[in-house]
């Protein structure tokens, strides 16, 4: 009989630890939470200092009497749930419920042989600072979403959610969508001169830059073409060769955000995706004569710093493999990041020796492509900086100036592993192509003149990747919430992904509205960044979370009451589907159901024609090669999910696939739906009887609050 008992929430972690920890040791997986607010009560004291009453998620009840029946006859309990708030919450949860008298508490940043037997080696109690930070969060949460959200179904209609990070989220999308609303288009033109030496196969582009020494900007079409008349038959003369270099730093290895924005920008991944793929990364791969390995370090992290011993080793492996002349005299440090936790490592390959080219071809393709990511960031992180030689060409032509910049690299340096991926397109000095050779005074040919009509831009709308850099540089929620913060206002129906952009829709803009003037402080951008921080100074003990409560919810409490009375109703009406009615010919519209949205005639009830819907691509890849999932409809009109690559794949689904496999037997989880509407979560395989709810996720992701109290309407409510 095992001497001791690990519990860890995932099993996936159970298999990795047997491999290198004895039989002395019992592992059993808690599945995340066993105890939460209950669904259908606000279940907070807010007259007895923000008590949550907590009760056992029923789908985990049978995992809790199994975890008191592994108790039995073991003489420590070892609770390694998450290295992080929510972990450790978990941790408590479990020793209030299995009513544990000395529970110890150890965390691993990765879950490697010699990272699981330190942390066996030094238990600790649990941090009660952390688990007030997430309680905290928890009870914050629940309130906003159980006292705002009814307001809105009375107000605009039911269903809809409002949530304290969530709506701060949808406003960032609604506030660029009216920037560009409000954006005047400017007018510019620029001349460009191709010049060359000698032969045209040396011609390099020059930008015309000044007048008389001074700057020129050509506002018009009638300016640029009063130059072209003054540059007619002038000479074209090299006044002046710069020649600089310049140097270009590695990007710091990977945090939870720059993860999320990387996978975005390279591998197409939106930031659910990103974190489902890195989680099996973290807890183990199975790797052939090693077993289950856990190829990366916790992905749940603000932190950049690296620990030394893993520096030194990708110091060594650097160069042994890419020479001494790539890695610098000292090791590389990188600067804590704003409002940092620094409570973990950055994310980066367990073991730098696993080079992708060694171990991907026993992994799926996005976990491959995910792995080669992290580890290339982390080991260019390491090195040298790239070398760029780059020379700058004044150049005279009468009264006017051109300028010319090109560059070479001198020395790869880190380029030579990795270059990091961009947001939108701006072109540096040390990417331009290289010039060819050029002297103080020498006389140039012109092959062409060219001007060119320009528009200013608005600014863009936001992308997954660029979204989450606005999320983290705000200090708008935590890297752990902004995968399904993104998740849960396209669920909503406040924003729609289109060609990879966010766009808010009429509800969300309504919405957004409503809440921006009736409730000004929650939806502030500062306040959200501002609590964020109290709840940090409550995990590092410096700040009481009840004090905090209670400086919140007193006057939150009063401008819920006070919009009660003011806020307006909203009616939303039907978008225009851009179609007519094949039997009436009046206008189809876009309308909402418990279903989901469709398109109807604008004469119901009189006309009564339904379009059904084209096939909806589904956000997460085959669980059997990969492709597309795609939402269909049988012939009797029963909606199910099948891959794009069909019938080459035949993979289908009475629900729909939400990206994780089934802990028991492997097979993919589906989406359970109870009258149209997701009422949690089962096996696809009918065989296997797994099943969990909406309200079994880790609540650090998704801090669920569904209002549905005495006084509520039933519809259930999840907010951010």
């Amino acid at each position: 009989m095992a001497k001791s008992l690990i519990i860890v929430e995932s099993p996936a972690k159970t298999k990795t630890l047997k491999g290198f920890l004895g039989s002395e040791y019992q592992i059993e997986a808690s599945m995340g939470h066993i105890r939460d607010l209950p669904e259908r009560k606000l279940a907070v004291e807010v007259e007895n200092d923000f008590a949550p009453s907590y009760v056992i998620i029923p789908e985990r009840k049978e995992v809790l009497a199994k975890l008191k029946a592994a108790l039995a006859g073991v003489s420590d309990v070892f609770l390694a749930s998450d290295p992080d708030r929510e972990g450790e919450a978990i941790s408590w949860h479990l020793a209030q419920a299995l009513k544990i008298e000395h529970p110890k508490r150890i965390q691993f940043n990765e879950i490697t042989r010699d990272a699981v037997r330190q942390a066996l080696d030094s238990p600790r109690e649990i941090d009660m600072n952390r688990v007030n930070a997430q309680q905290a969060r928890r009870v914050l949460d629940r309130l906003v979403g159980y006292e705002i959200s009814p307001l809105l179904w009375r107000k605009v209609k039911k269903g809809l959610s409002a949530g304290r990070v969530q709506s701060v989220a949808v406003r960032l999308i609604t506030d660029r969508e009216r920037e560009i609303e409000a954006f005047k288009a400017v007018e510019y033109w620029s001349l460009t001169a191709s010049l060359t030496p000698d032969a045209p196969k040396n011609k390099f582009d020059s930008a015309l830059v000044e007048h008389l020494g001074k700057k020129i900007e050509l506002t018009n079409e009638e300016q640029t073409n009063k130059v072209l008349r003054d540059l007619e038959g002038v000479a074209y003369n090299v006044l002046k060769v710069k020649r600089t270099e310049k140097r270009r730093s590695p990007a710091p290895p990977f945090i939870t955000s720059t993860l999320q924005q990387e996978a975005s920008r390279k591998l197409g991944f939106n930031a659910r995706r990103t974190m489902r793929v890195a989680q099996q990364l973290y807890e183990g791969v199975e790797i052939p004569g090693e077993g289950s390995v856990g190829l990366i370090t916790y992905m749940r992290t603000d932190s950049n710093r690296i620990a030394a011993e893993a520096q030194q080793a990708a110091r060594a492996y650097i160069v042994e493999h890419y020479g001494r002349e790539f890695v610098p005299d000292a090791a590389k440090q990188y600067k804590k990041g704003k409002d940092a936790q620094d409570a973990h490592e950055a994310i980066r390959p367990t073991h730098v020796d696993w080079h992708p080219d060694r171990v991907t071809a026993h992994m799926t393709p996005e976990q491959a492509n995910l792995y080669r990511l992290i580890w290339q960031r982390f080991v260019a992180s390491q090195m040298m900086q790239a070398v760029y030689d780059v020379v700058t060409v004044t150049i005279s032509a009468g009264d006017y100036g051109f300028r010319a910049t090109g560059s070479t690299i001198k020395f790869e340096g880190f380029l030579r592993v990795y270059s990091e991926g961009k947001d939108e397109v701006k072109v540096e000095d040390e990417d331009r192509p290289p010039l060819p050779p050029l002297t103080d005074g020498q006389l140039l040919k012109l092959l062409e003149l060219t001007p060119k009509q320009h528009f200013t831009e608005p600014p863009p709308r936001f992308t997954e990747a660029t979204l989450v850099k606005a999320l983290e540089e705000k200090g708008i929620g935590r890297p752990s919430t902004y995968a399904t913060i993104i998740s849960t206002i396209q669920d909503r129906g406040y924003v729609e992904l289109k060609e990879k952009r966010f766009f808010p829709t009429e509800l969300g803009l309504v919405v957004t509205d409503l809440l921006v003037k009736h409730f000004p402080e929650v939806l502030d951008i500062t306040f959200t960044a501002e609590m964020e921080l109290r709840l940090d100074h409550v995990e590092e003990g410096d700040e009481d979370w009840v004090k905090v409560m209670r400086e919140f919810y007193g006057p939150f409490h009063a401008i819920v009451e006070k919009a009660a009375d003011e806020m307006e109703r909203v009616k939303i009406e039907p978008k225009d589907a851009g179609q007519t009615c094949p039997n009436c010919g009046r206008p189809m519209v876009v309308r909402s159901s418990r279903f989901g949205e469709f398109v109807g005639c604008s004469g119901y009830p009189e006309c009564k024609t339904i379009i059904r819907p084209e096939a909806a691509k589904v956000e997460v890849p085959c669980p059997k090669c990969g492709g597309e999932v795609t939402q269909k409809r049988s012939r009797k009109g029963t909606i199910f999910y099948g891959c794009a690559n069909y019938p080459k794949c035949d993979f289908v689904a009475w629900g729909k696939p939400i990206g994780r496999d089934c802990p028991e037997c492997g097979q993919p989880l589906i989406e359970n739906t109870f009258r149209g509407r997701p009422s949690g979560i089962r096996c696809s395989n009918k065989e296997c009887t797994h099943k969990e709810s909406n309200r079994a996720k880790k609540s650090g992701d998704d801090d669920a609050a569904p209002p549905n109290d005495a006084d509520a309407p039933s519809e259930e409510l999840a907010t951010v």
